[in-house]
């Protein structure tokens, strides 16, 4: 790994850093201007990653001072094993740090804090369309088959 590079939980006089950070992720999502998610999306997603009983979880990955990548996961329960599984929910680095190792890095630190939690899977999904992502997840993780449906109520 990068020596320059490290990899903490996100702490909470950081938000300014952090919502940079989210923005981005979001907008390459296409969540921006008038489809961005609303301040109390953002506000209560910010609350979680502090809130001891929610299972969501921040890291955020840092290079030479600056925040260059975040990554947030979160736990749940599984009915097919009793320790809980722990899901990948949000993945991003920065445009200028991309090919640095630093989302490779983030997943290998969100796999860690899954261990020590006992988790037996980590897992997340992408965009179909995410062909660089796509390169570096088949590098470190399995394909699972799995299709995902969805119903928006």
């Amino acid at each position: 790994m990068d020596p320059d590079l490290t990899i903490r939980a996100v702490a909470p006089g950081e938000y300014e850093d952090w919502r940079g950070l989210w923005d981005g992720y979001n907008a390459f999502y296409g969540r921006s201007g008038a489809t961005a998610l609303t301040e109390e999306v953002v506000r209560c997603t910010w609350s979680r990653l502090f809130d001891r009983h929610e299972p969501v979880h921040g890291l955020v990955a840092e290079r030479g001072g600056k925040r260059v990548g975040l990554c947030h996961y979160l736990f749940r329960r599984s009915t097919t094993q009793i320790g809980p599984t722990c899901c990948l929910q949000d993945l991003f680095t920065t445009p200028g740090a991309r090919g640095l190792g630093v989302g490779r890095a983030l997943i290998a630190a969100a796999r860690e804090q899954a261990k020590a939690a006992g988790a037996a899977r980590l897992y997340w999904q992408t965009h179909e369309t995410n062909a660089t992502a796509m390169r570096l997840y088949d590098q470190v993780a399995e394909k699972s088959g799995f299709v995902v449906y969805r119903i928006n109520l």
